[in-house]
């Protein structure tokens, strides 16, 4: 019996440990992430943290990623959840049009959401986000609630079946949720 796929949505400067963490708790749970991104290749991540003494996030590469899936191939009946990764890729990949697509398509069909740190750009830009609740990084505040998103400086999140996080200090917190609501939503 094949296991249910989850998307894990990433592109050039996703951070790791938002990635590898989930991505690693999806294939314990009997899950099998799927990496979808712009295009089918390999993809930098970096790691990021605020150092001490700095007022702005330091980034350093970290490992990379390979990706399975391009946004445009996508067909999202075909994926039990969808995860936004966080890392300066959003910023970027978030003007895809078949991202948004994709995007639109898990909102409206309920299907289990989960996002962290810079990952709230892509379903803000998407206009999924008009009076839902999120965890975000502070500096992603403006994002959230000029899309209509109303911010919250919690470590988990869960509003309707989008669940957040801050960054990946949180994933503790935010991951384990999501993954008992892809499990319900599969039946266990």
């Amino acid at each position: 019996m094949s296991k249910p796929k989850v998307l894990v949505i990433v592109g050039d400067a996703t951070e790791t440990v938002d990635t590898l963490y989930p991505y690693y708790r999806l294939i314990e749970a009997g899950f099998q992430p799927v990496v979808a991104a712009p295009e089918k290749r390999k993809y930098q991540m970096v790691m990021h943290e605020v150092k001490p003494g700095w007022t702005i996030t330091k980034e350093w590469e970290g490992y990379t990623i390979d990706a399975e899936i391009t946004f445009k191939d996508i067909k999202p009946e075909e994926y039990a959840g969808i995860f936004f990764s966080g890392g300066r890729a959003p910023e970027y990949i978030r003007e895809d049009e078949d991202l948004l697509r994709v995007t639109r398509w898990f909102w409206e069909n309920e299907k289990p959401m989960a996002s962290v740190c810079h990952g709230v750009e892509i379903p803000a830009r998407a206009g999924i986000v008009k009076g839902l609740r999120m965890a975000t990084v502070a500096k992603c505040k403006f994002d959230l609630e000029v899309c209509g998103g109303i911010y919250v400086n919690e470590p988990c999140v869960i509003d309707r079946h989008m669940v957040s996080g801050r960054t990946f200090h949180d994933n503790g917190h935010y991951v384990g949720p999501w993954i008992k609501m892809l499990e319900a939503a599969r039946g266990n």
